[in-house]
């Protein structure tokens, strides 16, 4: 079960990767348009010469239409997609300064305890992620540029919610077993100490 579990979550995370990189790709190539609009539009090259930046807007460089639209779903996708794996290797921040001087067990317990917390509040968001979803479906909600669904994104983000879930409910239940029997079923992080 850890290998098809540990085998989705790392999937989720390479194509969180994916859409992420796409993203920076996306931005760079929109600034980068929108910097040579702005030089063709400049005074100081109409002064050099005039046609030169007639030419240059003639080529319809500027802003990617949109961008902001892509990056903002793209981004809820990839927080999502990043989440499993994270969960999975016990890869959230934490501070130990209080807990440094507990016995081992206890911390194991401790450890249990957030691993269910947080397991229930991923399987909240993903709930409450799925019912904005119907609601954006009902309304028939579009961006304002590039017109498309938006439950689209929250489709994609949901997606990788329930990854997300399955994977925390799934370490949750490692985490409560290695707790009460010292048995770990799940992949050794850096997290948890011995």
């Amino acid at each position: 079960m850890t290998t098809a579990i540990e085998r989705l979550a790392r999937s989720m995370a390479v194509l969180g990767g994916g859409v992420l990189s796409l993203l920076v790709l996306l931005t760079c190539v929109s600034v980068l348009g929108r910097g040579l609009n702005s030089i063709g539009h400049s005074n100081w090259l109409a002064a050099i010469s005039a046609r030169a930046g007639d030419v240059l807007i003639s080529t319809g460089v500027g802003p990617v239409t949109g961008d902001f639209e892509v990056v903002e779903a793209g981004i809820a996708f990839a927080i999502f997609a990043f989440l499993p794996v994270c969960q999975l290797y016990a890869g959230h921040a934490t501070v130990d300064i209080f807990t440094s001087g507990l016995s081992e067990r206890l911390n194991r317990w401790l450890v249990a305890f957030w691993e269910v917390v947080l397991t229930a509040a991923i399987v909240v968001i993903t709930w409450r992620l799925g019912v904005g979803m119907m609601d954006k479906i009902s309304n028939g909600e579009t961006t304002f540029l590039l017109q498309f669904p938006i439950w689209w994104a929250y489709a994609a983000s949901l997606v990788a919610a329930v990854v997300a879930s399955l994977t925390a409910v799934y370490c949750a239940v490692g985490r409560v077993l290695r707790a009460a029997t010292g048995r770990d079923i799940l992949p050794a992080s850096g997290a948890e100490g011995a």
